[in-house]
């Protein structure tokens, strides 16, 4: 079953017919929140609100290992996750659609790994590729599908948050060769390829990032949640498009 985790904006999916709901215990405590089972088109998938269902909790707060445990003990077979971010790159404006297939990482102090503990074995996972390749070529024919034009590939660097960046340390994260910035991205995706959950993300760019374009002397939050808004419809599209596609 596929298991779709909503970032920013993203509380709910208009379009899902919901079956019910079920709150997940977990050895890592509790989830964003319960999940969300339910229909879309006719085929069962789940959800799972990452900040919580009244986008509540920080990203830095966020339980990613109980949220990531949660939909694999429920019976998730695959993620895709939804998350707003900043674009460095100049192609990367305001309403772009972006599939990245790279990660730098920038956060420090969350819990990021399963295999800690005394009595837990360490196990190295490869992390070559954060994103699953065949799960971003679903999204990249869902696109294709709802008729919705997406950026292929791009670094999503990962900050702490939740304040936004500095102009010098988004020319930081150009110079290291990121070309989107979000809050999300890790420790998720490791601890999804822990867990051999296949993951990927499907990035709304919803402002310039700090220094870039309308952003460059400061961000404007008056438009975000307008192209938030505006943005998420259309990648709505696209989740649909892949559920029907199987």
């Amino acid at each position: 079953m596929l298991a779709i985790i909503g970032g920013s904006g993203l509380t709910q999916l208009a379009n899902l017919e919901v079956t019910h709901r079920r709150a997940v215990r977990t050895p890592y405590g509790e989830p964003s929140g319960a999940v969300t089972f339910g229909t879309l088109r006719g085929r069962e998938v789940m959800f799972l609100a990452r900040h919580g269902y009244g986008h509540t909790i920080p990203p830095h707060e966020v339980n990613y290992r109980a949220n990531l445990w949660a939909l694999k003990a429920e019976g998730a077979e695959e993620v895709v996750s939804v998350a707003s971010v900043g674009g460095i790159r100049g192609e990367l404006g305001p309403g772009t659609l972006a599939i990245p297939d790279q990660i730098l990482d920038y956060t420090w102090g969350r819990r990021s790994t399963y295999f800690e503990g005394g009595d837990v074995p360490v196990k190295h996972v490869d992390f070559t590729e954060p994103f699953t390749e065949s799960v971003r070529a679903r999204l990249l024919a869902a696109a294709r599908a709802a008729g919705e034009v997406v950026f292929d590939g791009g670094v999503y660097a990962t900050t702490q948050g939740p304040r936004l960046e500095t102009r010098a340390e988004i020319d930081r994260l150009e110079r290291d060769g990121a070309d989107m910035v979000g809050m999300t991205a890790m420790p998720e995706a490791a601890l999804a390829r822990e867990l051999e959950l296949p993951y990927a993300t499907l990035a709304v760019v919803v402002n310039h990032a700090a220094g870039r374009g309308d952003s460059a002397r400061a961000i404007p939050f008056a438009t975000i949640e307008r192209m938030l808004h505006e943005t998420l419809a259309r990648a709505r599209r696209i989740i649909e498009a892949l559920v029907v596609a199987g």
